[in-house]
């Protein structure tokens, strides 16, 4: 033990009469309160992880991560041949119904194809991508996108089918409405020849072009339909309810209408005024199921249809979107 005085002069660092303490001196003050030497060598030894427990620890830590290797390798594996094995069925699929159904600019050919269909939709949607041909190339992308506008056009007047609407996504049709229109014309043309279907063009809050037709034209027996496109965008969405909600709240504010006249009914009847009716069928030429910004409010019954693993417009799309619906049942929740 270590008495008060020998602490005073350890802390002082001098002793009882004055003189300074040495440095031995303190040492053998300091060895009286520490361990034994051969204790803490015993403690030290005690307390130290057994190096045959480490190596156990690093080596299970070694194995579990070749398992996780080997999990992932496996799963990944199993991924990607499932994704070209259904990539590979749809390029065949495609093949098949490219060779089997193919229009040649034919309107018979498309009445033909659609002929054993037990019914058809009476308005048809359809949605396009500015982008999907070229990103880099403005000009080549827009004259694609017109010629795919073109050719929906024709398969649905051949298919008898009377509305068509196309949802591009920046509106950038509505600035070319009338070369869209002429465009349109020359393509049914070459599909029906001299007597091409009367065709109305017209887009949201723009004037809508429909040229009148002579009726010398037009042999006796001959009848062409009649096809009215509408060309929508994001801008007809939620922009458009959004407008339409507030009309309805100044109208209330002025006491035009009450809560009560603003029923589901009107705002079907607006919505439809202002944009579109609400289609049957929407064909989506593209592998995803995305909808752009289309708007919300029209898609309540629709049926909607894609193809995996395929991107770009094509007939054959086009005809399995009408054999879907065909078969389609509509239950309207019951």
């Amino acid at each position: 033990m270590v008495g008060r005085e020998e602490t005073t002069m350890f802390h002082r660092d001098l002793h009882p009469d004055g003189r300074p303490v040495k440095p031995e001196e303190r040492e053998q003050l300091l060895r009286k309160v520490l361990p034994p030497t051969s204790y803490s060598d015993e403690t030290t030894r005690s307390t130290s992880p057994k190096p045959v427990g480490r190596k156990r620890r690093i080596l299970w830590s070694r194995f579990v991560t070749r398992i996780h290797l080997i999990l992932f390798a496996i799963i990944q594996a199993v991924f990607s041949i499932y994704l070209r094995s259904r990539y590979l069925y749809h390029v065949i699929i495609d093949r098949i119904y490219t060779i089997m159904y193919y229009p040649h600019r034919t309107p018979e050919y498309i009445r033909r194809d659609v002929k054993a269909l037990s019914r058809l939709p009476t308005h048809i949607s359809v949605i396009l991508d500015l982008h999907s041909h070229d990103r880099y190339d403005a000009d080549s992308s827009l004259e694609n996108l017109v010629n795919d506008v073109c050719e929906i056009c024709a398969w649905t007047a051949s298919a008898g089918i009377p509305v068509l609407t196309i949802y591009e996504r920046t509106g950038i049709l509505k600035e070319y409405l009338q070369d869209t229109h002429r465009a349109i014309t020359q393509t049914l043309r070459s599909y029906y020849g001299q007597h091409p279907p009367s065709i109305s063009l017209r887009a949201p809050h723009l004037q809508s072009i429909s040229p009148p037709r002579s009726p010398n034209t037009l042999p006796a027996d001959a009848t062409p339909p009649r096809l009215e496109v509408t060309l929508i965008s994001k801008d007809d969405g939620r922009a458009t309810l959004v407008d339409l909600t507030k009309t309805f709240a100044e109208m209330a504010q002025n006491r035009k209408i009450g809560p009560e006249h603003v029923t589901g009914e009107l705002i079907e009847q607006e919505l439809s005024d202002l944009t579109m009716k609400e289609p049957d069928l929407l064909i989506l030429f593209g592998p995803n199921v995305q909808l752009q910004g289309y708007p919300p409010w029209q898609l309540r019954l629709t049926e909607i249809f894609n193809v995996e693993d395929h991107q770009g417009v094509a007939y054959h799309v086009f005809l399995r979107a009408l054999h879907c619906y065909g078969k389609a049942q509509m239950r309207f929740g019951r």
